[in-house]
């Protein structure tokens, strides 16, 4: 049997309002509560440092973006090295002049940028414009190395795609973190909220037992102009189990302990990796198949 490995997840489930300082306050305060809580990886949730805004095209909202250096890997870098943690902050990134991305700053224990991840996935549906403010992230999927070990990021909509989740898988990562803002927009019906809810858990449930990874959503929360982001925030294991789950209404710290020798002892009995057919899979390079 190999030997624990644990580490304690803290999954910020928070809200936001349009003062960006506040934000920030509030995301460092919280951070810190997690951290004096035994925390040793804490994330943030999607574009923790402003609204929700793309439900709207507004070329006057790309002034609140940030660069990288800039104000929130300034902040969280010293934040990580005194407590000595890794941190998670995902950013609306201003990379160049007309140049943005929906990005995630992995930040390592000693306050080193160990990664940056940028979206790869980007939705354009009522209400989520988000292809108008950032273009796609050249990052790839690819895990990256911390204190703790080899993690993954994916933000949001990239929870949906299964070749994601296993790319990472393959790289190596132990666990995948899910910085998100899903929510219901205003006027849709009770059963039908509840049925994307529960899709939601599904598919990332799913990730987590077909790659024996260590899976950690972290959601915002609260009513944004006309969509309610519903929370719901967990963390499930590599056999798909969900260990902790967080509320639909309410600003929480989440708190999870994984130990990472999970990982090794599920794929040993449901052996995945060792069974894909990977001379088979190259049609999955094409857009659609009659």
């Amino acid at each position: 049997m190999a030997s624990p490995r644990n580490v304690k997840l803290g999954l910020v489930q928070g809200s936001a309002s349009g003062d960006a300082q506040s934000n920030m306050k509030r995301a460092e305060q919280a951070v810190r509560e997690a951290a004096q809580a035994g925390a040793d990886l804490v994330c943030l949730q999607e574009l923790y440092r402003t609204p929700y805004f793309p439900q709207l095209e507004d070329a006057s909202l790309f002034d609140w973006a940030e660069t990288i250096p800039g104000p929130s890997s300034e902040l969280f870098s010293g934040l990580a090295r005194e407590l000595g943690i890794v941190i998670v902050v995902p950013v609306f990134e201003k990379r160049a002049a007309g140049l943005y991305h929906n990005s995630a700053l992995v930040i390592d224990s000693d306050g080193r940028l160990a990664d940056i991840y940028r979206k790869m996935h980007i939705p354009d549906d009522p209400l989520f414009y988000e292809k108008f403010y950032f273009a796609p992230g050249d990052t790839g999927f690819h895990a990256m190395d911390t204190s703790l070990g080899r993690i993954g990021v994916l933000i949001c909509w990239d929870q949906w795609f299964p070749e994601a989740a296993r790319l990472l898988a393959l790289d190596g990562a132990e666990i995948i973190l899910y910085p998100t803002a899903i929510g219901w927009l205003d006027g849709e019906e009770d059963g039908e909220t509840e049925a994307q809810r529960e899709s939601w858990r599904v598919v990332q449930r799913g990730h987590a037992i077909a790659n024996g990874v260590f899976v950690a959503t972290v959601n915002r929360v609260g009513q944004e102009d006309a969509v309610e982001f519903f929370g719901s925030s967990f963390v499930c294991d590599p056999q798909g189990q969900v260990l902790e789950s967080a509320s639909e209404g309410r600003e929480e710290i989440l708190f999870a302990d994984c130990d990472l020798a999970r990982v090794e002892e599920q794929r040993r009995g449901w052996p995945f990796l060792r069974d894909r057919r990977i001379d088979a899979y190259a049609e999955l390079m094409e857009r659609f198949r009659r």
